[in-house]
């Protein structure tokens, strides 16, 4: 049987995350997959896409792993971790993922995919006009913020110095202000100079 006909089988033609009937398409899961029925997913374009395209990610339409999170196949629940992991700043996805639980040997496969090569360079910083930032680039708050459990605002239009990027989700830098680390949400930022 070959790879194609075993994911079709198994998932009963639809997408392994959104359920999908149309344009379904092998997918092998990085970082090391032999691309066996095991390691591989069957997804539609709007997932396929989605997951090779960050910046086109619709958080709605994630919300079918709130399905296909609890599927038996590693794979899927590779996929599906990964996913919620990016979009965790979200809220809901974090909900689900503090649900999900993965063997070791999965769990490590999850991590391994969402460190590597592929996922960190197609997470992209940007502020709030667009301009990509880069760790220790100067950024101006653009809004007053509230800084929760500091108990003080954030200013707008402080500079903040020498950002760190959040590496798992391209919504948030780190800095400081008025000595402390705090989150920043990128939108809320002008990349200075």
């Amino acid at each position: 049987m070959s790879t194609e006909q075993a994911l079709l089988e198994r998932s009963r033609s639809k997408c392994e995350l959104c359920s999908a009937t149309d344009n379904l398409q092998i997918y092998a899961v990085p970082p090391t997959s032999d691309g066996s029925a095991d390691q591989s997913v069957l997804l539609c374009d709007t997932c396929r896409e989605q997951i090779e395209e960050p910046a086109k990610s619709d958080p709605n339409h994630w919300r079918c792993l709130n399905d296909s999170m609890w599927s038996q196949v590693p794979a899927v629940q590779v996929m599906a971790w990964r996913m919620l992991k990016r979009l965790s700043s979200e809220g809901w996805p974090q909900d689900l993922l503090d649900m999900l639980y993965l063997d070791e040997q999965t769990q490590a496969w999850a991590e391994a995919g969402d460190e590597g090569g592929e996922g960190e360079a197609s997470v992209v910083h940007l502020d709030c006009n667009g301009a990509q930032l880069e760790a220790g680039d100067t950024v101006t708050l653009t809004k007053d913020l509230n800084v929760k459990g500091a108990n003080f605002t954030a200013k707008r239009g402080t500079a903040v110095r020498g950002i760190f990027l959040v590496a798992d989700n391209p919504g948030q830098i780190e800095g400081r202000v008025n000595g402390q680390q705090i989150v920043i949400l990128t939108q809320f930022v002008k990349k200075s100079g």
